[in-house]
């Protein structure tokens, strides 16, 4: 037996072994925290070879890095945390791989100014091609320090890092001491950091520190390098012409305690800054206590905001509130002669082009008289600043320099148009013309029209695919990256060879299942569906009833809760369905193959199981885990062909008649009680090849009975499961709800329907709204309906996930749907919503027991906001994707045109007037699911009251039907493409 040593700690220890604070409860009480630190004399180091230290495969080189200019012995860097929490890009870079090590002190740091570069920083640990080593300096007795009295947070931290970087020099001084006759090679530890102050007191220390920008100037790759530098890094340097020594521009934001006192006090609004889209000098913020949104007219009161910052705002006396301007102004137009290197005051609109240009818009633009809250930002409380997708634009470079390599100052214009234009310093300019790239904002001063930010890295050529698809992913921060050894671990070992095991007693996966693998069941899905996620069922009962079933994909048979997989599931959220990509929630193992409801093939179901009358009334509900063997796998084309063909009357096409039988009444009842049939523009892409992905032309998607059959069970199977999860966890019930639309959003749809068609729109309910959308026909033109719905939907808030014991019971309701409870179950491979449901049902009916995770209502509340945002953006991107696609079927259908006829190919369609400017009108293809902008260049008669737009003699309106030529063209200075649309019929405005 091992003997045991008992050592007792001294009293002297108890200061650096102790860590005392002082802590604040949610009810402000304050309470004293002792924490006991266990100090060591074994934490490694993580140096190859050292002899004091145990060392793994995972350590630093022993020399270091001899590369760099300055430490031709080799050296080691030690940043601080701002380096982190300012350069990230630059640290991420492939190009910079230096050995670095990572103190506790700065990685705690770092999680507690920043989560998400925290959990960059954290990836960057794990990977290979990182060299980076995390020492636990709070933890080794040589370098744990303890806060001296009256030194703040901030320079205790500071004190501990040069602490670590001196301790760091001495060990591998006494680990390698120097051999006779040799010159001493060792190599050097060395602190980077941003902080003046910080770098002066380790040089009067004797401890080697240097500035990042300052380190990567002797690098070799130093000219790529130092585009990623960001700018708040760079205090050291001369700033640019263009922000030096000039009068303010912007009013500076108030101090924070200011603000939360005036939200709190309701003289100041908190919300959402939301950018107009056709006028980029104007705004608007979503407040609570107003009806309608505050309205942000120029520059100065929208004061440096960008879409979708949090901000608080100043609302102005009523007297000075105003109506949104009734004119389309293009940044692009207006900014087009601006110099990215401007030598004149910017804010001296004397001697500057475009203020007077801006001046003059604001004060020419003529607005009606249906004015609205009206303000001014005066702070912000949380940045929307990310990563963006831009071209460089080839004007703002100086001409002396276009083939240089030396650094100027250009501009990088967004793709998105809600977005200023961002000032960067880049040694390559001339290289990325033509080039989507990434650009990260860093700041935006008082003195500067523009914010200024920092190169990233080149996504590729413009309208190459692979470059718009990457640019697509990133614009709206869909996670794409490979799946990782851990998540991947998570799978079953057997792989593709993983079948159902042969049913037995003993068998895990038989415990507690019903064996339904001989029942008639069948999957409808779109074309070329690989991930299928549910399949039905219906029989005659006996009694006269009808058995309806609907069976799911058992998911969480296989992604178990707090699991690596599980985590990236729930980060990604939901599975974003691109054109001709798929990025996918889970492992493609999962998605396509184990847990697809393939037909023929054994898999694991989780089903519910109706019993109903004739009538579609339902007698009762069952849930429970299953096998099942698909016995085909349908598209929804295949499936109603076989419906209507008489000639077959076999089991499984019975079964779809009597499903579609089901369907159509429970439909009728859903409509009854006041749901809404709502549309989108939806529109098919139809590509070349599988392999080239080229699109061919683009058509509207045709609906049939059978996808209505599908989503009737759909609806049934999510609000039966909500009804069961919310009554057996009232608090973390996993549920959807989508809030009826507050009336103001349909004052505008309402008074263009009775001032054009003479049609009244009743929104008092979803009833009456169903009902009245019913009743808006042209018997002149079938599609104007489907407009009215799209454009009603557009009204609408959109759908949510939330936590059941967040909110009041009374909200809980969907009002598209017009159901009382609902959930999402039905579709787990591709949305981590139905994961958590599937959980909780499982734990309903008593197959396993729910983990502490989804009784924790913070805890689900946190995963429901991630799978939100994530399900907004899957949307967003899927819809840029499709836009893309269209563009290039355009742009591939004028041109088979012009070698058919000789002329220049252009593209007609027909469309609808949905919107009138001053100098221009919106208009949406419904054939091809897009909208355009038709500009008029000269002044024309515009009569906001009655949505009209006098052109010469002719006369346009909301609602009326034109024809459109349609072009793609590339814009000269960015290389960006666009849609341009000008009016073929009733007038032609090719020369307007």
């Amino acid at each position: 037996m091992p003997e045991i040593t008992i050592l007792k700690r001294p009293r002297t220890e108890a200061v650096v072994t102790q860590r005392k604070f002082f802590k604040k409860t949610a009810r402000g009480k304050v309470i004293k925290v002792l924490r006991e630190r266990y100090l060591r004399d074994d934490v490694s180091c993580g140096i190859e070879g050292c002899r004091e230290c145990e060392t793994s495969n995972l350590s630093l080189p022993a020399s270091g890095d001899k590369q760099h200019s300055a430490y031709p012995n080799g050296h080691f860097i030690l940043p601080d945390t701002n380096v982190f929490l300012s350069q990230m890009d630059l640290v991420e870079s492939t190009l910079f791989n230096p050995p670095i090590i990572l103190l506790q002190t700065v990685l705690e740091e770092v999680r507690h100014r920043s989560l998400p570069l925290y959990n960059r920083l954290k990836a960057l640990t794990k990977m290979d091609e990182k060299k980076i080593w995390v020492f636990y300096n709070e933890y080794r007795s040589e370098t744990a320090i303890v806060r001296e009295e009256g030194e703040t947070p901030n320079d205790r931290n500071d004190r501990g890092i040069r602490k670590a970087t001196a301790w760091y020099n001495s060990h591998l001084q006494l680990t390698r001491p120097p051999i006779r006759g040799q010159p001493s090679q060792l190599p050097t530890v060395v602190l980077m950091t941003e902080d003046a102050a910080n770098r002066r007191k380790a040089e009067k220390s004797s401890i080697g520190a240097t500035s990042v920008r300052q380190y990567v100037e002797g690098m070799k790759d130093a000219s790529q390098l130092l585009d990623l530098l960001a700018a708040e890094g760079t205090n050291d340097i001369e700033p640019t012409k263009a922000v030096a020594g000039r009068q303010a521009l912007y009013p500076e934001y108030l101090p924070t305690a200011v603000l939360a006192a005036g939200v709190k006090a309701g003289e100041l609004h908190q919300g959402h800054f939301n950018a107009n889209q056709y006028n980029y000098l104007e705004g608007s913020v979503s407040v609570p206590a107003y009806k309608k949104p505050v309205l942000l007219i120029g520059r100065e009161n929208m004061n440096r905001v960008v879409d979708g910052d949090i901000v608080v705002v100043e609302v102005f006396p009523e007297s000075e509130w105003k109506a949104p301007a009734d004119e389309v102004v293009d940044q692009d137009s207006t900014l087009k002669n601006d110099d990215a290197e401007e030598s004149a005051d910017e804010a001296d609109a004397e001697g500057n082009e475009v203020l007077v240009k801006e001046s003059k818009l604001l004060s020419s633009e003529k607005r009606s008289s249906e004015r609205q809250p009206t303000g001014r930002v005066v702070g912000i409380i949380k940045r929307n600043w990310r990563a963006y997708v831009c071209h460089i634009d080839s004007t703002s470079l100086t001409s002396s320099n276009a083939t240089s390599l030396s650094q100027q100052t250009v501009f990088a214009t967004p793709v998105s148009r809600l977005l200023p234009r961002i000032r960067i310093r880049t040694r390559q300019a001339p290289s990325l013309i033509g080039q989507k790239i990434l650009v990260t904002i860093d700041r935006w001063d008082v003195t500067s029209r523009y914010p200024e930010g920092h190169f990233v890295r080149a996504l590729g050529k413009v309208e190459s695919k692979e470059a718009e698809q990457e640019s697509l992913l990133l614009e709206f921060d869909v996670p794409y990256r490979p799946f990782g050894k851990a998540i991947l671990d998570c799978l079953p070992k057997e792989g593709e060879q993983w079948v159902v095991p042969p049913k037995s007693a003993t068998s895990p996966e038989w415990r507690d299942r019903e064996d339904l693998r001989e029942m008639i069941i069948c999957s409808i899905d779109p074309p070329g569906c690989q991930d299928i996620d549910d399949a039905l069922h219906a029989r005659p009962l006996p009694n006269g009833n009808i058995e309806a079933g609907v069976h799911i994909a058992d998911v969480s048979h296989f992604v178990h809760s707090d699991t690596p997989m599980d985590s990236e599931a729930a980060s990604r959220g939901t599975t974003v369905y691109l054109v001709d990509k798929r990025i996918d929630m889970l492992p493609s193992l999962l998605g396509t193959n184990l847990c697809s409801l393939r037909p023929f093939v054994e898999r694991l179901a989780f089903s519910a199981i109706w019993e109903m009358t004739p009538d579609a009334e339902i007698v009762n509900v069952r849930f429970t885990k299953s096998v099942i063997a698909s016995k085909a796998a349908f598209t929804y084309e295949e499936a109603q062909i076989r419906k209507d063909d008489p000639h077959r009357q076999d089991e499984l096409t019975t079964s779809i008649r009597l499903l579609n039988t089901l369907a159509q009444k429970l439909k009728a009842k859903r409509m009854a009680a006041g749901a809404l049939n709502l549309a989108s523009p939806e529109v098919k892409i139809h590509l070349d090849s599988a392999e080239s992905s080229d699109p061919i032309d683009v058509e509207q998607k045709e609906m049939r009975e059978t996808n209505s059959l599908v989503e009737e069970f759909m609806l049934l199977a999510n609000i039966s499961v909500a009804r069961k999860i919310e009554e057996t966890f009232p608090q973390t019930a996993v549920l959807r709800r989508h809030l009826p639309p507050p009336k103001t959003n349909f004052e505008k749809l309402q008074d263009i329907l009775m001032k054009r068609k003479g049609m009244k729109l009743d929104v008092s309910s979803s009833g009456a709204l169903a009902a009245s959308l019913d009743q808006c026909v042209d018997p002149q033109e079938p599609a104007f309906n489907t407009l009215v719905r799209i454009m009603a939907t557009r009204c609408m808030l959109s759908a949510e996930y939330f936590c059941s014991g967040s909110v009041g019971k009374d909200t809980f309701g969907h009002y598209g749907l017009a159901s009382p409870i609902y959930t999402h179950f039905t579709s787990p491979i591709r949305r981590y919503a139905d994961v958590l449901a599937h959980r909780q049902l499982s734990a309903a009916i008593g197959y396993t027991p729910l983990h502490p995770s989804l009784h924790s209502k913070p805890h689900v509340e946190r995963v429901l906001d991630v799978v939100n945002r994530r399900h907004r953006m899957a949307q967003m991107a899927g819809r840029a994707s499709v836009e893309f696609y269209v563009g290039l079927a355009l742009k591939g259908r004028g041109e088979r045109e012009k070698q058919v006829s000789g002329s220049a190919g252009t593209v007609t369609e027909e469309a609808f007037v949905i919107r009138t400017f001053r100098n221009g009108v919106g208009v949406f293809v419904s054939k091809l699911g897009i909208e355009g902008l038709v500009m008029f260049k000269r002044d024309m008669q515009f009569d906001a009251e009655n949505y009209t737009i006098t052109v010469g003699e002719t006369t346009i309106a909301v609602f009326d039907k034109v024809t459109v030529r349609i072009e793609v063209e590339k814009d000269k200075n960015t290389q960006r493409g666009r849609v341009k649309m000008s009016l073929v019929h009733p007038i032609d405005s090719s020369g307007m």
